[in-house]
């Protein structure tokens, strides 16, 4: 398995900054010139501009559409001239470079070039402040291919480079988060059974190789069922299967110089979710392979830190790693089975597996984060279908009391905004904590109520009071903020669309900010 991971581990497009309008030129290096901009006048290279000028007197399409032109003395002779829609527009944000990134990475792609040269020209907007690296992003996007496929074509990338044209050295950051949202994407998109949890762990090991981290797997049984009650309730099914065992992952990042912020990510990686005995039926169990995508977004974070290397942050990461299985021994709704902080949870509906999952991970990082320098906790989770009911593809933030305090939400929205990944903000409310309350005390905490949550009130804001509860947060003023992300983990086809690794480039800037 060692040989394939490396081998998919390199399937990336590199970055490379360029200084000089030089570049545009034939004989440069570069075999292509796409430009991304609002209009043609935007554009800065009078070569370019007078070309596309031209062009567009004889054909409307130029400035309106992503056009390729023939460019005799540009680079590799073509010209892509792909246009942003609607800056005018105050609702939009800086994904329209995204989008037209796409457009014009695919029809170079598709016209044979293998080594374009990216031209954003700069925009005084402040809503497009990073439009070139958002663009640049879109381009890894665009071109990432799944990782069976790649595995089985022996597929290669399809660029040899990107060039970025008067970056300002943006390249290193764009290669470190297009390397973690490549892993992300892999580890999220690929089926369940080359991406059990035994086999997500063994991925993250080879990918973590020489990365700096501090990386261990926890595998036995007896550990997990002792430190992990809630997780290996959810997975109790699948230890009768060898290659279906649960799986945690614990990954550690200290960088050099004072520390002055420690934060601690919680993923769920439900590599497979059948819904348990509370069976999903009529064919929505399709897809939920990718239930495994907050446990991604946060592998491919830690992948970025050890590539950036920043100074003065920790982060620690655990990642539950599970299949909810139907079969005799599964665990069922009405059971009460206490958490790893020795809360009595009472078992609600066996398909709400992930919340279960993510209190338990949460609970050991609550015990690190007491005695930890200005400590943040995190758990990223595809966790409901009411966050897609309510926020379409944005990812919902939620967070406690101490973590609204200190504005949490708001700088991880307003980061998003600036990055291409925005979020919606919700509350907690009280009666999201008295949803999870025991109605005869039996239990110290409910898991969820019987129905789906997408027909749920508060579906995608109560899970958050069950985690504090459940985690033993809430006897401690540790900030904390849940980032659901079902609707946005995945994009296009709801079911095998292709993963987008969300929201793993605002965490990494909100990690070195």
């Amino acid at each position: 398995m060692t040989q394939i991971n490396q081998t998919a581990q390199a399937f990336q497009v590199p970055f490379i900054d360029v200084t000089s309008d030089e570049a545009i030129f034939e004989g440069e290096g570069w075999d292509a010139v796409v430009v991304i901009a609002p209009s043609l006048a935007d554009i800065k290279q009078d070569e370019i501009n007078l070309l596309a000028a031209h062009a567009s007197q004889i054909d409307m399409r130029v400035g309106q559409s992503a056009t390729l032109l023939f460019a005799p003395g540009l680079a590799g002779g073509r010209l892509i001239i792909s246009p942003v829609a609607d800056t005018d527009n105050a609702y939009h944000d800086v994904r329209v470079f995204a989008k037209a990134a796409r457009e014009g990475i695919a029809i170079a792609k598709a016209a044979g070039a293998t080594k374009p040269l990216l031209v954003v020209p700069a925009v005084s907007d402040t809503r497009f402040q990073n439009a070139q690296q958002v663009a640049a992003l879109a381009c890894g996007q665009e071109l990432w291919q799944p990782l069976e496929a790649r595995e089985a074509k022996t597929l290669t990338p399809s660029l040899t480079a990107i060039g970025l044209l008067n970056s300002a050295s943006h390249s290193m950051l764009i290669n470190a988060a297009e390397s973690g949202r490549v892993l992300a994407r892999d580890l999220c998109g690929t089926e369940p059974e080359r991406m059990s949890a035994m086999g997500f762990a063994q991925y993250c090991v080879d990918a973590f190789a020489d990365s700096g981290l501090a990386v261990s797997v926890i595998d036995q049984v007896d550990q997990l069922t002792t430190d992990y009650p809630l997780l290996s309730a959810v997975g109790r099914s699948s230890f009768d299967v060898a290659r279906h065992h649960p799986r945690v992952v614990k990954l550690e990042y200290v960088g050099e110089g004072t520390i002055t912020k420690t934060l601690f990510f919680a993923g769920k990686g439900v590599v497979y979710d059948t819904g348990g005995a509370d069976i999903k039926v009529a064919g929505s169990m399709a897809g939920m392979s990718r239930d495994k995508g907050g446990a991604a977004a946060v592998a491919g974070l830690m992948k970025a830190l050890s590539i950036i290397k920043p100074k003065g942050v920790k982060v620690v990461a655990e990642l539950g790693l599970v299949r909810n299985s139907i079969g005799s021994d599964a665990f069922v709704t009405d059971e009460i089975i206490t958490s790893h902080a020795g809360m009595r949870v009472r078992i609600g509906n066996t398909d709400a597996e992930g919340r279960l999952v993510l209190a338990d991970l949460l609970s050991h990082l609550r015990i690190q984060a007491q005695s930890a320098i200005n400590p943040q906790l995190f758990s990223v989770a595809t966790l409901t279908g009411h966050v897609v009911r309510a926020y379409g593809g944005y990812p919902a933030l939620v967070e406690n009391s101490e973590a609204k305090n200190q504005g949490v939400a708001t700088l991880l929205a307003q980061t998003g905004e600036q990055w291409g990944e925005p979020f919606e903000v919700s509350r907690l409310r009280p009666e999201d904590f008295a949803k999870v309350a025991d109605k005869n005390g039996a239990a110290d905490v409910v898991s969820s109520n019987n129905g789906p949550s997408s027909i749920t009130a508060r579906g995608h804001q109560y899970p958050a009071a069950f985690l504090i509860n459940a985690s033993g947060l809430g006897q401690t003023a540790l900030p904390f903020t849940h980032i659901d992300i079902a609707g946005s983990a995945v994009e296009g086809d709801p079911l095998y669309g292709k993963p987008t690794a969300s929201p793993l480039v605002t965490l990494l800037q909100f990690a070195v900010l």
